[in-house]
């Protein structure tokens, strides 16, 4: 008798407990916290600087984050947790509901106190010294045709449906394919509109005001197609690494060590001290920083010169970094870059349906290229594609967020900086064939 009514061990209260949580914490503490960064922030009491701003991106990236990716829809169809933080930060923004004092909080912390490139310098040192230095030397000049090949689908495509639309091709190609490809805003549409004012006449802010919708529109399709990219792969394993880009390349991965406050702090070290080098030899050298930070890196690693505690530390902080302050940077992004009423105001059909024309020429151009090269068709249409067709650095995070392969960091980058000289080097030899 006492065995029948004996309880089985299921323990069912903790598993209601860790149904019910939010950034690793109950709801209930991480509410405590919410109603205080909240508070401050609608009483004016937010400190301005890096406490108040980093406090409320935290908490309203993993508030979003969190309905995001319990929202059916848009988790399976429009990238979770990625698309509702930064789209979500934009309409309050947009809205009126942040108040203007955290709005200009969190604009001076993502651009002038560079939480952005913090946050890109860990992942792109962290993920380059966690790499197999083979994927690396493998990968080598070949990264390069999927890129040409997304720019000629993307640009390819585009005409065509502009032209069935009743656009011109100088339209179609100008101020939606070229400025989408571009590399982002500071890398891509701002000297790309000096570009076409030297070559085309008026004013910059005139071309610009045209290319940041098409920019802008773009990037979201590119966080899109990602999620669907994401549950492509998820039916049809053979075409996907799960973030390892190169096919039939297949290496043991190292055992999660155990995490070491020392070796992250040598990866706070590495990772700025890099991202300084890349600024300074930027002087000398035509490139993107981030650019020159990447091949660095990457031959360092190659070269296999780096001591055993500056690779895992930096590979430990960048582990951090991705994995605690992701959504808050997709709130600054969303406050700090994401022009809601831009987005809006390029909403016709016709212009809607080109933009998608060129993120999809891009995916295919790159993911058929791509396989030839011997990559996996996924993993290339998500970094050589998506990741020249998003705003640049604040869209590769939005995008690998999407996607779920935020270890593929390195070959966005190279997408988006090396992709976007190559885009203004294009625009800049093309346009007087559209004059």
């Amino acid at each position: 008798m006492k065995e029948t009514n004996k309880i089985p061990p299921q323990l069912p209260a903790r598993s209601l407990k860790d149904k019910f949580t939010i950034f690793n914490m109950p709801f209930l503490w991480f509410g405590v916290f919410a109603v205080i960064a909240l508070y401050a922030m609608y009483t004016e009491n937010l400190p301005a600087g890096m406490i108040g701003a980093l406090l409320i991106t935290m908490v309203l990236g993993e508030l979003l984050g969190w309905f995001g990716n319990h929202m059916p829809i848009v988790r399976t169809f429009l990238g979770g947790g990625a698309i509702v933080a930064i789209f979500g930060s934009a309409y309050m923004v947009y809205s009126g509901l942040m108040p203007e004092s955290t709005t200009a909080g969190i604009t001076e912390f993502m651009k002038d106190g560079d939480f952005l490139n913090f946050y890109i310098a860990a992942l792109i040192t962290g993920s380059i010294l966690g790499m197999e230095s083979k994927i690396l030397v493998k990968a080598g000049v070949r990264y390069a045709l999927p890129l040409l090949a997304a720019v000629a689908g993307a640009v390819g495509l585009a005409a065509l449906v502009g032209m069935v639309l009743g656009f011109s091709v100088q339209e179609a190609v100008l101020v939606i394919a070229m400025p989408i490809m571009g590399g982002g805003m500071g890398a891509g549409a701002v000297p790309m509109s000096q570009v076409y004012s030297e070559m085309l006449g008026n004013e910059p802010g005139y071309y610009l005001s045209i290319l940041v919708p098409a920019l802008a529109l773009g990037n979201v399709f590119a966080i899109i197609l990602a999620s669907v990219l994401n549950m492509i792969g998820n039916k049809y394993p053979s075409l996907t690494g799960n973030g390892q880009l190169i096919r039939n390349f297949h290496y043991e991965k190292k055992e999660t060590p155990s995490y070491d406050l020392a070796k992250m702090g040598i990866g706070v070290l590495a990772a700025v001290s890099f991202y300084i080098l890349g600024n300074i030899l930027g002087d000398f050298i035509p490139l993107h920083p981030y650019a020159i930070m990447i091949i660095l890196v990457a031959a360092l690693k190659v070269a296999n010169v780096m001591p055993e505690i500056i690779v895992e530390g930096a590979s430990q902080w960048y582990e951090f970094v991705a994995r605690n302050w992701t959504n808050a940077l997709l709130v600054g992004i969303g406050v700090a870059y994401t022009d809601l009423e831009a987005v809006l105001n390029a909403l016709s059909i016709q212009y809607v349906l080109i933009v998608l024309a060129v993120v999809i020429g891009a995916v295919i151009g790159s993911g058929v290229v791509g396989k030839f090269m011997g990559f996996y068709p996924i993993e290339a249409a998500i970094t050589a594609g998506l990741c020249m067709a998003n705003m640049g650095g604040t869209g590769d995070v939005a995008v690998l967020s999407a996607a779920r392969r935020m270890e593929l960091m390195p070959f966005a980058q190279i997408s988006s900086r090396l992709g976007g000289a190559l885009i203004l080097l294009l625009a800049s030899v093309f346009i007087p064939f559209f004059i």
